[in-house]
């Protein structure tokens, strides 16, 4: 049986008040929950966090990282550091990199392949914009973000991963997809996968992000291929992140 995994991203949000808070927050209402917490703050308050955590069980991840292990590329990442900060997990493709940044599938596929080859886990986030849900292109959209990656870096690089399903039109909007759309979506994923190796598919973990709020966490984490949840905006309020947490169990 698959773990239920909720992971915080904070994006560009936060201060070092704010990042005290939250973690000392979810250290102290969600010291029962059985699900796999993990925390993705801004990069500079990485080490922050790292201190915050000493002796728990929530994992640290990082927002982005350079696919590059080191050079000339000011201002980014490389997976190394990320590892000297106690980081365990990293986002890969979420769609504010694909679409402010200009991200490309390959570029995406890059990075996941440089994460999984440090031993760390990457997070895959794939997910259609409204646009594309209305023509019809939502399953079309989704599996070229996939394939592109598998095409790289390899099925087998999927037993270590982490795929977050990101419906664009639902990010920060609050038009979350029905925990059917979702699933949907989810059962897509992991019957491409299938294909290819039935037990990666079978162990794989797939998150549902976009608006997941205390109202709606349950709903969406009780359908049979959503094992938990990305979550942005309802991260930074404490009292809602850790409801969603709860509804995780």
């Amino acid at each position: 049986m698959r773990r239920r995994r909720v992971i915080a991203n904070w994006k560009m949000n936060g201060d070092k008040t704010i990042v005290d808070h939250l973690l000392g927050a979810l250290k102290n209402n969600c010291k029962n929950i059985t699900s796999e917490l993990i925390v993705c703050p801004p990069a500079v308050y990485l080490a922050q966090a790292q201190g915050l955590l000493v002796g728990t069980t929530i994992g640290l991840g990082a927002q982005n990282v350079n696919a590059n292990r080191s050079g000339a590329y000011t201002g980014e990442i490389s997976v190394s550091m990320l590892q000297e900060f106690g980081c365990g997990h990293v986002l890969v493709g979420h769609s504010e990199r694909r679409s402010l940044f200009a991200e490309t599938d390959q570029d995406v596929a890059e990075k996941f392949k440089a994460v999984v080859n440090a031993g760390l886990r990457p997070v895959l986030c794939v997910g259609e914009s409204e646009h594309e849900r209305n023509i019809g292109s939502t399953d079309e959209v989704v599996l070229r973000q996939l394939d592109a990656v598998v095409n790289t870096a390899g099925i087998e690089s999927f037993s270590q991963a982490i795929v977050a399903y990101e419906p664009v039109w639902a990010i920060g909007t609050g038009n979350t997809a029905t925990p059917e759309q979702a699933q949907e979506v989810h059962r897509l994923l992991r019957k491409h996968i299938e294909l290819l190796s039935m037990e990666i598919a079978t162990q794989l973990p797939i998150l549902y992000g976009g608006s997941v709020n205390p109202e709606n966490a349950a709903s969406l984490f009780a359908m049979s291929d959503i094992d938990g949840g990305l979550v942005g905006g309802a991260s930074l309020d404490s009292q809602a992140f850790t409801a969603i947490c709860n509804a995780a169990g």
